[in-house]
């Protein structure tokens, strides 16, 4: 075999096992195997998982909080302004850059897939996606990179917005993203939902939109597009991020709605980090923690994952792209603590997120899969959502793309 990880441990399994590697697959998982290889490595009885993935980041907005000023209010709508005029002076190296530092930062912490939100407006064009694209040829052999065509400013609001939006999917982004709830009217928004299904259904690409990041109770664009990806048939094919608003309509509405998104087969990612800063920003107290119906939607079926979204920007100044710290403040926040909520947590950085970007058909550990492996310095789950503590090695495609410093 090319590689072997030996002396591993895996979830729900007692004892130690060995990983064989062939090429770009595992081969074979067993408690021993024989012989030797090119290259073994000593997991030294850690946790091995299925290589980590982030849904949801914006690699062209990281690393600007020293380059912009303050967000005094703490708000979205702040976060935005403050944006406009530093992305009006993006160049393609200064995007690449910042993104590079922030995709190296998530290899260190076990991750092999991201996707990736990009502007797509009149303020910055096209220049944030081509530094993008370019980048995602110049780091596959660390990270598998989706880009996301995502019109933050709006459409109907943002002249020019839907031309952009079909001029990038053209240049060879991935999905095409929305932000419905940021339009003037609700007629707007249901205007704004109509046009991405359009420019998805003639690039047969997937929607992976921000809906209804916002405390308001009565932001209803999830359902709209709920009921749109169901009318269009495009089940399994929708994610909505955020999703904060739902958390705010009463119990008889969201039960609807939760529905709903259960019978369209949407994907709902949360951004525990962020939303738990940017929302509840006018309330006195209670004040609320600003996540989706976490563990309503996965009692009943939902496929939830969760993605860093920012690091060190108008947004979220802090950030160290991590699940298993962005994992920890969910569970802190959706009161995730039981034996089999804290599982729930790593399904939601592995296998819902696989489902999510598409890839669950060669995701995990056993024989066939891509050998997409982290080695976690840890016995088991709880001690990962705990300490957050190093991983020993990430693995791409059979490929040893981070050692720990001190194996």
């Amino acid at each position: 075999m090319d590689l072997v990880v030996r002396n591993a441990r895996l979830r729900g399994r007692k004892g130690s096992y060995d990983i064989g590697i062939m090429g770009s697959k595992i081969v074979e998982v067993k408690e021993k195997i024989s012989g030797t290889a090119s290259e073994e490595l000593d997991a030294q009885g850690c946790l091995a998982l299925p290589a980590f993935i982030d849904p949801h980041i914006h690699l062209d907005k990281v690393l600007v909080i020293d380059r912009i000023r303050p967000n005094v209010s703490g708000t979205l709508q702040e976060a935005i302004e403050i944006l406009w005029e530093a992305k009006s002076r993006y160049t393609t190296e200064d995007v690449k850059s910042r993104a590079r530092k922030v995709i190296e930062m998530e290899v260190k912490h076990g991750v092999t897939r991201i996707r990736t939100h990009v502007d797509v407006d009149p303020i910055c064009g096209l220049t944030p996606l081509r530094a993008l694209l370019e980048l995602k040829q110049e780091v596959k052999d660390l990270v598998d990179l989706q880009v996301v065509a995502f019109p933050q400013e709006g459409i109907v609001q943002s002249e020019g917005t839907e031309e952009l939006l079909y001029k990038a999917m053209e240049l060879g982004a991935d999905v095409v993203g929305g932000m419905p709830h940021n339009e003037m009217t609700d007629d707007d928004s249901k205007k704004h939902v109509d046009i991405v299904f359009e420019i998805a259904k003639h690039f047969n690409a997937d929607i992976d939109a921000h809906v209804d990041e916002t405390d308001d109770p009565y932001s209803r664009c999830v359902e709209y597009m709920a009921a749109k990806a169901i009318k269009e048939n495009y089940k399994g094919r929708v994610s909505a991020d955020h999703v904060c608003a739902l958390a705010s309509y009463d119990d008889y509405h969201a039960a609807k709605v939760v529905s709903l998104i259960k019978k369209a087969e949407m994907n709902v990612e949360t951004n525990p980090e962020t939303n738990a800063v940017l929302e509840g920003r006018l309330d006195t107290y209670p004040k609320r923690r600003g996540l989706t119906r976490v563990k309503q939607l996965l009692k009943a079926g939902v496929n939830v994952t969760y993605g860093q979204d920012c690091v060190k920007d108008a947004f979220y100044p802090f950030g160290k792209a991590d699940p298993l710290l962005t994992g920890f403040v969910l569970a802190l926040f959706e009161q995730m603590t039981t034996p089999e909520e804290i599982g729930k947590i790593i399904d939601m950085c592995t296998y819902n997120a696989a489902k999510m970007i598409g890839v669950a058909s060669e995701y995990g550990i056993e024989p066939g899969k891509r050998a997409d492996i982290v080695v976690v310095k840890a016995e088991n789950e709880l001690e990962a959502i705990r300490l957050q503590p190093p991983r020993l090695f990430t693995i791409k495609a059979g490929k040893i793309t981070y050692r720990h410093n001190r194996v």
